[in-house]
């Protein structure tokens, strides 16, 4: 059997976590500079808010209603998901996790365990430790684990623990679950299916076989059929670890000079760098993109894209931060209002063993470099993501007479939440009676 365990409306849990104020009203969480709702809670979908509505709308469209907002805080997210996913790793034989909210679960060896009962005594355990809540669903393969969960999700009959263990079940959920919402479908592959009358998972389930191959010549199609069916036959580290990482954003305003995007693409880099470090890969290409922003027709346009390939794959920040700036200043052209910029790490790679290029920097420079993300790693654990960063990565701007200032942010979050579990600064205070 395999399990999928995942947190009910991710973002907004935690901030409820410190916020239990907030339990049974509308929540937001905001994407990057405050643009569009990236995440509701249950009050606010019954409200009527969309995923993507713009911020500005919320109180246009929604007047006299007071809805709680967030901007997104992803070290919060990061840090208290963490937590959850340390719980389930003493609970289970092995797992990996998938996403931010999602952990898979394998559990061979526990076939004489009361899954129902050990699904719902894990989510009162998350629940009272973390103060998640989360769905857990169970099933022959990953594919129908996914369907399971979200029945876990939807129905508190189940106590927040489905299962699909035998065919009469597999069949009533498929009947029930729309075909764009399966693992491996998506709203391209369900417009193309629901031309042939397919509508749900079922419908997708009972095409012959080799009506799917030659309709989609997908390897990915073909396997979730055969899931849908029974069959476990997705790899199980299929997804463990990602084979590239990219990192991007939207800028709050435009952008027209070199050194501030060099400050934007750093950190996009040092993030992409941790991340590789953080699943124990290395990288061998580094990508850098810009562009303007392609809604503003009254403003030339320009997009670019530039790779460049290292001798010695590495998850070096320092390494990676250099080549990303040296592929920006190839594709930078002044005059132009640029919106966007992002790093793409590539040609991603276990970190042991890495041979070592004849003509790449020394092997005691390199031994330096990793001792460096050692240092950068263990201090931001300790005390919160990115306190410390390179020189690289520090935001300026002119104050009146020339002299520049730094500052920690160009990302816009007027309504972003403390973070309590990762910064001595943003400790709880609390108040004893009298």
């Amino acid at each position: 059997m395999y399990g999928i365990i995942d947190c009910d409306n991710c973002y907004v849990s935690c901030e409820r976590v410190f916020r239990p104020d907030l339990e049974g009203k509308p929540v937001v969480v905001l994407s990057n500079n405050d643009g569009c709702v990236v995440a509701r809670s249950n009050e606010a979908k019954a409200l009527g808010i969309k995923a993507g509505m713009p911020y500005f709308q919320l109180g246009q469209m929604f007047p006299g209603h007071k809805i709680a907002v967030f901007s997104s805080n992803y070290e919060l997210y990061g840090e208290l998901t963490g937590r959850v996913v340390d719980i389930i790793s003493q609970e289970v034989p092995a797992y990996f996790r998938y996403s931010i909210d999602e952990c898979f679960v394998y559990l061979q060896g526990m076939a004489q365990t009361d899954l129902a009962q050990w699904g719902k005594r894990l989510h009162e355990k998350i629940k009272r430790w973390v103060g998640m809540p989360v769905s857990i669903g169970l099933a022959p393969n990953k594919t129908l684990a996914k369907v399971a969960s979200h029945f876990a999700k939807k129905y508190p009959g189940y106590c927040h623990c489905c299962i699909i263990d035998n065919e009469e079940k597999r069949i009533k959920a498929l009947k029930l679950y729309p075909v764009e919402d399966v693992w491996g479908i998506g709203h391209r592959y369900a417009a193309k299916l629901a031309k042939y009358g397919v509508k749900t998972a079922y419908d997708f389930s009972v095409m012959h076989r080799d009506w799917i191959r030659l309709t989609f010549n997908n390897i990915v199609i073909e396997r979730t059929w055969a899931e849908l069916n029974g069959e476990d036959c997705v790899p199980n580290e299929e997804y463990a670890k990602k084979k590239s990482i990219c990192t991007s954003r939207s800028f709050n305003g435009m952008v027209t000079d070199l050194d501030t995007l060099y400050t934007h693409v750093s950190n996009y880099a040092a993030r992409c760098a941790a991340k590789l470090r953080a699943q124990e890969t290395v990288a061998s290409v580094i990508g850098v993109f810009i562009n303007t922003n392609a809604f503003r027709d009254d403003l030339p346009q320009y997009w670019n894209f530039k790779e460049t390939r290292l001798l010695t794959p590495t998850s070096s920040t320092v390494t990676i931060v250099q080549a990303a700036k040296d592929a920006l200043r190839e594709i930078f052209i002044p005059g132009y209002k640029y919106k966007k910029a992002g790093v793409i790490v590539m040609g991603v790679s276990p970190a042991f063993p890495v041979q070592q290029d004849l003509f790449d920097i020394p092997s005691e420079q390199y031994d330096k470099l990793k001792a460096l993300d050692e240092t950068l790693d263990r201090i931001n654990r300790l005390y919160g993501s990115e306190t410390l960063v390179l020189g690289a990565q520090q935001y300026t701007q002119k104050d009146g007479i020339g002299k520049a200032n730094v500052f920690a942010d160009a990302i816009k979050h007027d309504f972003k939440s403390k973070n309590p579990t990762t910064r001595w600064s943003d400790l709880l205070k609390l108040k004893g009676g009298e």
